[in-house]
Protein backbone atom coordinates (compact mmCIF):
# COMPACT_ATOMS: atom_id res chain seq x y z
CA UNK A 1 0.00 0.00 0.00
CA UNK A 2 1.35 3.42 -1.00
CA UNK A 3 -0.05 6.82 -0.08
CA UNK A 4 1.19 9.66 -2.22
CA UNK A 5 0.33 13.19 -3.25
CA UNK A 6 -0.65 13.68 -6.87
CA UNK A 7 -0.78 16.67 -9.20
CA UNK A 8 -3.96 18.16 -10.59
CA UNK A 9 -3.26 16.54 -13.95
CA UNK A 10 -2.99 13.09 -12.36
CA UNK A 11 -6.43 13.37 -10.80
CA UNK A 12 -8.20 12.54 -14.08
CA UNK A 13 -6.86 8.97 -14.32
CA UNK A 14 -6.48 8.27 -10.59
CA UNK A 15 -9.17 9.99 -8.51
CA UNK A 16 -11.69 10.68 -11.27
CA UNK A 17 -12.96 7.07 -11.68
CA UNK A 18 -13.60 6.78 -7.92
CA UNK A 19 -15.34 10.17 -7.72
CA UNK A 20 -17.49 9.49 -10.77
CA UNK A 21 -18.66 6.16 -9.36
CA UNK A 22 -19.30 7.58 -5.88
CA UNK A 23 -20.97 10.91 -6.68
CA UNK A 24 -22.38 10.85 -10.22
CA UNK A 25 -24.68 8.78 -12.42
CA UNK A 26 -22.55 5.95 -13.69
CA UNK A 27 -21.07 4.75 -15.88
CA UNK A 28 -20.10 8.14 -17.24
CA UNK A 29 -19.13 9.10 -20.76
CA UNK A 30 -15.80 9.99 -22.32
CA UNK A 31 -17.14 13.53 -22.71
CA UNK A 32 -17.62 13.73 -18.91
CA UNK A 33 -14.00 12.68 -18.41
CA UNK A 34 -12.78 15.27 -20.91
CA UNK A 35 -14.78 17.99 -19.14
CA UNK A 36 -13.26 16.92 -15.83
CA UNK A 37 -9.75 17.03 -17.29
CA UNK A 38 -10.30 20.60 -18.51
CA UNK A 39 -11.41 21.64 -15.02
CA UNK A 40 -8.17 20.46 -13.44
CA UNK A 41 -6.45 23.77 -14.11
CA UNK A 42 -8.57 25.10 -11.25
CA UNK A 43 -7.23 22.41 -8.89
CA UNK A 44 -3.54 23.28 -9.13
CA UNK A 45 -3.38 24.51 -5.53
CA UNK A 46 -5.39 21.61 -4.09
CA UNK A 47 -3.61 18.92 -2.09
CA UNK A 48 -4.79 15.51 -3.34
CA UNK A 49 -3.72 12.23 -1.77
CA UNK A 50 -4.40 8.75 -3.08
CA UNK A 51 -3.89 5.23 -1.71
CA UNK A 52 -2.62 2.79 -4.33
CA UNK A 53 -1.98 -0.93 -4.33
CA UNK A 54 -0.12 -2.56 -7.20
CA UNK A 55 -0.69 0.57 -9.26
CA UNK A 56 -4.46 0.66 -8.73
CA UNK A 57 -6.02 3.66 -6.99
CA UNK A 58 -8.21 2.46 -4.13
CA UNK A 59 -9.04 5.70 -2.30
CA UNK A 60 -8.49 9.43 -2.54
CA UNK A 61 -9.05 12.67 -0.62
CA UNK A 62 -8.41 16.34 -1.35
CA UNK A 63 -8.00 19.54 0.64
CA UNK A 64 -8.64 22.92 -0.95
CA UNK A 65 -6.66 25.84 0.50
CA UNK A 66 -9.33 28.23 1.72
CA UNK A 67 -9.88 30.92 4.35
CA UNK A 68 -12.47 31.12 7.10
CA UNK A 69 -13.49 33.65 9.74
CA UNK A 70 -13.74 32.18 13.25
CA UNK A 71 -14.94 34.75 15.78
CA UNK A 72 -13.41 37.67 13.94
CA UNK A 73 -10.06 36.12 13.02
CA UNK A 74 -9.47 34.93 9.44
CA UNK A 75 -7.70 31.58 9.33
CA UNK A 76 -6.18 29.46 6.60
CA UNK A 77 -8.62 26.58 6.20
CA UNK A 78 -8.42 23.11 4.68
CA UNK A 79 -11.64 22.41 2.79
CA UNK A 80 -11.79 18.62 2.62
CA UNK A 81 -13.57 17.14 -0.41
CA UNK A 82 -13.37 14.42 -3.08
CA UNK A 83 -13.26 11.68 -0.44
CA UNK A 84 -13.99 8.40 -2.22
CA UNK A 85 -12.91 4.78 -2.24
CA UNK A 86 -13.10 1.79 -4.53
CA UNK A 87 -16.20 -0.33 -3.72
CA UNK A 88 -14.08 -3.43 -3.20
CA UNK A 89 -11.68 -1.57 -0.89
CA UNK A 90 -14.20 -0.07 1.50
CA UNK A 91 -14.10 -0.90 5.22
CA UNK A 92 -10.32 -1.34 5.08
CA UNK A 93 -9.47 1.93 6.82
CA UNK A 94 -7.95 3.53 3.72
CA UNK A 95 -9.97 6.74 3.99
CA UNK A 96 -9.01 7.01 7.66
CA UNK A 97 -5.32 6.79 6.76
CA UNK A 98 -5.72 9.38 4.02
CA UNK A 99 -7.64 11.84 6.21
CA UNK A 100 -5.22 11.57 9.11
CA UNK A 101 -2.28 12.28 6.81
CA UNK A 102 -4.13 15.00 4.89
CA UNK A 103 -5.19 16.93 8.01
CA UNK A 104 -1.70 16.74 9.46
CA UNK A 105 -0.13 17.90 6.20
CA UNK A 106 -2.54 20.83 5.90
CA UNK A 107 -1.87 21.79 9.53
CA UNK A 108 1.86 21.70 8.84
CA UNK A 109 1.29 23.91 5.79
CA UNK A 110 -0.36 26.57 7.97
CA UNK A 111 -4.06 25.69 8.00
CA UNK A 112 -5.46 26.15 11.50
CA UNK A 113 -9.07 25.03 10.84
CA UNK A 114 -10.75 22.55 8.52
CA UNK A 115 -14.27 22.10 7.17
CA UNK A 116 -16.13 19.62 4.98
CA UNK A 117 -19.54 18.42 3.88
CA UNK A 118 -19.94 14.85 5.16
CA UNK A 119 -21.51 11.84 3.52
CA UNK A 120 -22.21 10.69 7.08
CA UNK A 121 -21.55 13.01 10.05
CA UNK A 122 -20.81 10.25 12.57
CA UNK A 123 -17.89 9.11 10.41
CA UNK A 124 -16.22 12.53 10.49
CA UNK A 125 -17.08 13.12 14.13
CA UNK A 126 -14.43 10.49 14.87
CA UNK A 127 -11.92 12.82 13.20
CA UNK A 128 -12.83 15.70 15.51
CA UNK A 129 -15.37 17.44 13.27
CA UNK A 130 -18.52 19.00 14.72
CA UNK A 131 -21.70 19.93 12.89
CA UNK A 132 -22.40 23.51 11.77
CA UNK A 133 -25.76 24.90 10.57
CA UNK A 134 -26.74 24.66 6.94
CA UNK A 135 -28.19 27.73 5.28
CA UNK A 136 -31.95 27.92 4.76
CA UNK A 137 -33.97 28.30 1.57
CA UNK A 138 -36.63 31.02 1.56
CA UNK A 139 -39.34 30.68 -1.09
CA UNK A 140 -41.96 33.35 -1.74
CA UNK A 141 -44.04 35.05 -4.43
CA UNK A 142 -42.60 38.43 -5.46
CA UNK A 143 -45.97 40.18 -5.08
CA UNK A 144 -45.57 39.75 -1.33
CA UNK A 145 -42.88 42.42 -1.53
CA UNK A 146 -45.12 44.94 -3.31
CA UNK A 147 -44.39 47.63 -0.73
CA UNK A 148 -40.77 47.67 -1.89
CA UNK A 149 -41.67 48.42 -5.49
CA UNK A 150 -42.86 51.85 -4.38
CA UNK A 151 -40.08 52.50 -1.86
CA UNK A 152 -37.45 55.18 -2.52
CA UNK A 153 -34.27 53.60 -1.21
CA UNK A 154 -30.90 55.40 -1.02
CA UNK A 155 -29.06 53.02 -3.28
CA UNK A 156 -29.08 51.20 -6.61
CA UNK A 157 -28.95 47.63 -7.90
CA UNK A 158 -26.73 46.79 -10.83
CA UNK A 159 -27.73 43.74 -12.93
CA UNK A 160 -25.06 41.95 -14.97
CA UNK A 161 -23.91 38.56 -16.15
CA UNK A 162 -21.82 36.99 -13.42
CA UNK A 163 -18.72 36.80 -15.59
CA UNK A 164 -18.93 40.58 -16.15
CA UNK A 165 -19.57 41.45 -12.50
CA UNK A 166 -17.42 38.72 -11.02
CA UNK A 167 -14.58 40.90 -9.77
CA UNK A 168 -16.99 43.09 -7.79
CA UNK A 169 -18.82 40.02 -6.49
CA UNK A 170 -15.56 38.36 -5.43
CA UNK A 171 -14.35 41.54 -3.73
CA UNK A 172 -17.60 41.69 -1.78
CA UNK A 173 -17.26 38.10 -0.56
CA UNK A 174 -13.74 38.94 0.63
CA UNK A 175 -15.20 41.84 2.59
CA UNK A 176 -17.71 39.49 4.22
CA UNK A 177 -14.88 37.07 5.00
CA UNK A 178 -13.46 39.67 7.35
CA UNK A 179 -16.83 40.52 8.90
CA UNK A 180 -18.91 37.35 9.30
CA UNK A 181 -18.25 34.49 11.68
CA UNK A 182 -17.86 31.19 9.83
CA UNK A 183 -17.70 32.77 6.37
CA UNK A 184 -15.31 30.90 4.08
CA UNK A 185 -13.92 31.42 0.57
CA UNK A 186 -11.72 29.57 -1.90
CA UNK A 187 -8.30 30.74 -3.02
CA UNK A 188 -7.96 32.63 -6.29
CA UNK A 189 -7.11 29.53 -8.36
CA UNK A 190 -10.19 27.55 -7.36
CA UNK A 191 -12.41 30.65 -7.43
CA UNK A 192 -11.65 31.29 -11.10
CA UNK A 193 -13.80 28.31 -12.14
CA UNK A 194 -16.96 29.96 -10.85
CA UNK A 195 -16.63 33.02 -13.07
CA UNK A 196 -18.26 31.24 -16.03
CA UNK A 197 -19.63 27.98 -14.67
CA UNK A 198 -22.52 27.59 -14.27
CA UNK A 199 -24.02 30.62 -16.09
CA UNK A 200 -25.57 33.09 -13.64
CA UNK A 201 -26.76 36.65 -13.32
CA UNK A 202 -25.48 38.77 -10.46
CA UNK A 203 -27.30 41.66 -8.80
CA UNK A 204 -25.02 44.07 -6.96
CA UNK A 205 -26.55 46.51 -4.45
CA UNK A 206 -24.61 49.75 -4.13
CA UNK A 207 -24.83 52.68 -1.74
CA UNK A 208 -22.71 55.73 -2.61
CA UNK A 209 -20.96 53.58 -5.21
CA UNK A 210 -19.92 50.91 -2.71
CA UNK A 211 -21.11 47.31 -3.07
CA UNK A 212 -23.11 46.47 0.07
CA UNK A 213 -25.05 43.42 -1.13
CA UNK A 214 -24.95 40.77 -3.82
CA UNK A 215 -26.87 37.75 -5.06
CA UNK A 216 -26.29 35.41 -7.98
CA UNK A 217 -29.26 33.76 -9.65
CA UNK A 218 -30.92 32.35 -12.76
CA UNK A 219 -34.48 32.36 -14.11
CA UNK A 220 -35.66 28.90 -15.13
CA UNK A 221 -38.50 30.04 -17.43
CA UNK A 222 -41.10 32.73 -18.00
CA UNK A 223 -43.75 32.35 -15.32
CA UNK A 224 -41.47 29.99 -13.44
CA UNK A 225 -38.93 30.47 -10.67
CA UNK A 226 -36.13 32.90 -10.00
CA UNK A 227 -33.60 30.58 -8.39
CA UNK A 228 -31.04 32.51 -6.38
CA UNK A 229 -27.94 31.45 -4.51
CA UNK A 230 -26.86 33.19 -1.29
CA UNK A 231 -28.44 36.52 -0.32
CA UNK A 232 -25.27 38.32 0.76
CA UNK A 233 -25.86 41.57 2.63
CA UNK A 234 -24.24 43.92 5.11
CA UNK A 235 -27.45 45.05 6.76
CA UNK A 236 -31.13 45.96 6.38
CA UNK A 237 -30.61 48.51 3.60
CA UNK A 238 -28.66 46.21 1.30
CA UNK A 239 -31.17 43.44 1.96
CA UNK A 240 -34.05 45.79 1.10
CA UNK A 241 -32.35 46.83 -2.14
CA UNK A 242 -31.96 43.22 -3.28
CA UNK A 243 -35.49 42.27 -2.21
CA UNK A 244 -36.79 45.29 -4.14
CA UNK A 245 -34.97 43.93 -7.18
CA UNK A 246 -36.73 40.58 -6.68
CA UNK A 247 -40.09 42.35 -6.27
CA UNK A 248 -39.72 43.94 -9.70
CA UNK A 249 -39.89 40.47 -11.27
CA UNK A 250 -43.54 40.17 -10.22
CA UNK A 251 -44.85 39.89 -13.81
CA UNK A 252 -42.03 37.60 -14.92
CA UNK A 253 -41.69 34.85 -12.31
CA UNK A 254 -44.14 33.09 -10.00
CA UNK A 255 -41.71 32.41 -7.17
CA UNK A 256 -38.34 33.42 -5.81
CA UNK A 257 -36.16 30.90 -4.01
CA UNK A 258 -33.02 32.15 -2.26
CA UNK A 259 -30.48 30.85 0.26
CA UNK A 260 -30.42 32.77 3.55
CA UNK A 261 -28.34 32.64 6.70
CA UNK A 262 -29.79 31.20 9.89
CA UNK A 263 -30.26 34.69 11.38
CA UNK A 264 -32.64 35.79 8.62
CA UNK A 265 -36.42 35.77 9.24
CA UNK A 266 -38.06 36.06 5.79
CA UNK A 267 -41.58 36.07 7.25
CA UNK A 268 -40.77 39.56 8.57
CA UNK A 269 -39.64 40.98 5.23
CA UNK A 270 -43.15 42.18 4.38
CA UNK A 271 -46.55 42.53 6.02
CA UNK A 272 -48.42 40.26 3.60
CA UNK A 273 -45.44 38.16 2.53
CA UNK A 274 -46.16 34.44 2.50
CA UNK A 275 -42.80 32.74 2.80
CA UNK A 276 -41.64 29.19 3.33
CA UNK A 277 -38.26 28.92 5.01
CA UNK A 278 -36.80 25.43 4.98
CA UNK A 279 -33.63 24.09 6.52
CA UNK A 280 -33.29 20.71 4.88
CA UNK A 281 -30.50 18.29 5.74
CA UNK A 282 -30.35 14.84 4.15
CA UNK A 283 -27.34 12.58 3.83
CA UNK A 284 -25.51 12.01 1.62
CA UNK A 285 -27.00 14.61 -0.76
CA UNK A 286 -28.05 17.74 1.20
CA UNK A 287 -25.18 17.93 3.64
CA UNK A 288 -24.78 20.24 6.61
CA UNK A 289 -21.15 21.35 7.00
CA UNK A 290 -18.78 20.25 9.73
CA UNK A 291 -15.59 21.87 11.01
CA UNK A 292 -12.75 21.32 13.43
CA UNK A 293 -9.74 23.07 14.87
CA UNK A 294 -6.28 22.14 13.66
CA UNK A 295 -4.62 24.48 16.18
CA UNK A 296 -5.83 25.84 19.51
CA UNK A 297 -3.10 28.46 19.80
CA UNK A 298 -4.29 30.00 16.52
CA UNK A 299 -7.53 31.01 18.27
CA UNK A 300 -5.61 33.67 20.20
CA UNK A 301 -7.11 37.07 19.50
CA UNK A 302 -10.59 35.75 18.68
CA UNK A 303 -13.50 37.92 19.77
CA UNK A 304 -14.86 36.29 22.92
CA UNK A 305 -16.63 37.22 26.13
CA UNK A 306 -14.97 38.38 29.31
CA UNK A 307 -14.11 35.34 31.42
CA UNK A 308 -11.61 34.20 33.99
CA UNK A 309 -9.15 31.53 32.92
CA UNK A 310 -10.35 27.97 32.36
CA UNK A 311 -7.98 25.05 31.93
CA UNK A 312 -9.10 22.67 29.19
CA UNK A 313 -7.48 19.36 28.30
CA UNK A 314 -8.08 18.00 24.81
CA UNK A 315 -7.92 14.22 24.54
CA UNK A 316 -8.02 11.63 21.78
CA UNK A 317 -6.62 13.92 19.10
CA UNK A 318 -3.07 13.84 17.74
CA UNK A 319 -3.26 17.33 16.24
CA UNK A 320 -4.47 19.48 19.16
CA UNK A 321 -4.21 17.13 22.13
CA UNK A 322 -2.88 18.70 25.35
CA UNK A 323 -3.80 21.21 28.04
CA UNK A 324 -4.59 24.89 27.48
CA UNK A 325 -5.45 27.85 29.67
CA UNK A 326 -8.15 29.90 27.96
CA UNK A 327 -9.22 33.35 29.10
CA UNK A 328 -11.09 36.37 27.78
CA UNK A 329 -9.18 39.63 28.26
CA UNK A 330 -10.56 42.89 26.86
CA UNK A 331 -12.85 40.90 24.57
CA UNK A 332 -10.06 38.80 23.10
CA UNK A 333 -9.07 35.19 23.69
CA UNK A 334 -5.71 34.35 25.22
CA UNK A 335 -4.31 30.82 24.95
CA UNK A 336 -1.54 29.43 27.13
CA UNK A 337 -0.20 25.95 26.29
CA UNK A 338 0.51 23.37 29.02
CA UNK A 339 -0.27 25.61 32.00
CA UNK A 340 0.02 22.82 34.57
CA UNK A 341 -2.50 22.06 37.26
CA UNK A 342 -5.73 20.17 36.95
CA UNK A 343 -8.14 20.56 34.04
CA UNK A 344 -11.60 21.98 34.68
CA UNK A 345 -12.85 20.54 31.39
CA UNK A 346 -11.71 17.46 29.48
CA UNK A 347 -12.93 17.56 25.89
CA UNK A 348 -12.34 15.84 22.61
CA UNK A 349 -11.67 17.90 19.48
CA UNK A 350 -15.34 18.00 18.47
CA UNK A 351 -16.24 19.38 21.90
CA UNK A 352 -13.73 22.22 21.85
CA UNK A 353 -14.45 22.92 18.17
CA UNK A 354 -18.16 23.16 18.95
CA UNK A 355 -17.47 25.78 21.63
CA UNK A 356 -15.06 27.74 19.43
CA UNK A 357 -17.45 27.80 16.47
CA UNK A 358 -20.33 28.81 18.74
CA UNK A 359 -22.65 25.90 17.95
CA UNK A 360 -22.46 24.12 21.31
CA UNK A 361 -23.03 25.23 24.90
CA UNK A 362 -20.82 23.59 27.56
CA UNK A 363 -23.86 21.58 28.65
CA UNK A 364 -24.38 20.43 25.04
CA UNK A 365 -20.78 19.22 25.00
CA UNK A 366 -21.42 16.96 27.96
CA UNK A 367 -24.81 15.76 26.73
CA UNK A 368 -23.37 14.92 23.29
CA UNK A 369 -20.60 12.86 24.87
CA UNK A 370 -17.82 15.19 23.73
CA UNK A 371 -16.26 15.53 27.18
CA UNK A 372 -16.71 16.43 30.82
CA UNK A 373 -16.99 19.95 32.25
CA UNK A 374 -16.74 20.71 35.96
CA UNK A 375 -19.73 22.58 37.31
CA UNK A 376 -17.67 25.67 38.12
CA UNK A 377 -16.30 25.77 34.55
CA UNK A 378 -19.70 25.88 32.80
CA UNK A 379 -20.35 29.59 33.37
CA UNK A 380 -16.87 30.85 32.37
CA UNK A 381 -16.81 28.65 29.26
CA UNK A 382 -20.28 29.88 28.33
CA UNK A 383 -19.17 33.48 28.83
CA UNK A 384 -15.95 32.88 26.93
CA UNK A 385 -17.63 31.26 23.91
CA UNK A 386 -21.12 32.77 23.60
CA UNK A 387 -23.42 30.97 21.20
CA UNK A 388 -23.16 32.36 17.66
CA UNK A 389 -24.14 30.65 14.43
CA UNK A 390 -21.42 30.43 11.76
CA UNK A 391 -22.31 31.03 8.11
CA UNK A 392 -19.99 28.85 6.03
CA UNK A 393 -21.21 30.12 2.58
CA UNK A 394 -18.71 28.19 0.43
CA UNK A 395 -19.91 24.83 -0.87
CA UNK A 396 -17.31 22.24 -1.84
Amino acid sequence: MEIRQISAEERTHTMRPLQAYAFQPSPGSDEDTETYARRMRFYRSAVSLIAQEEGETLAGATAFPMRQNVRGVVHDMAGVASVASHPAARRRGLVRMLLERLLRQMRDQGCTVSALYPFRPSFYERFGFVGLPRWRTATFAPEGLGHLQRAELPGTVEWRRLRDGFDDYRAFTLRLLGERHGFSVFDEIRTAEFRDSPPRWVALARVDGEVVGAVTYRVDQYGGDLIADHLLTTGPLSRALLLQFFARHVDQVARVAVFVDTDEVPELWGTDLIATTEGRVAYPTANSPMARLLSVEALSGAAVGEAAGVTVTVVDDDLIGGSYRLAGVAGRLTVERDPGGGAQATLNCAGLSGLAYGVLDPVDVVVRGFGQVDREAVAPLRALFPRTMPYVFADF
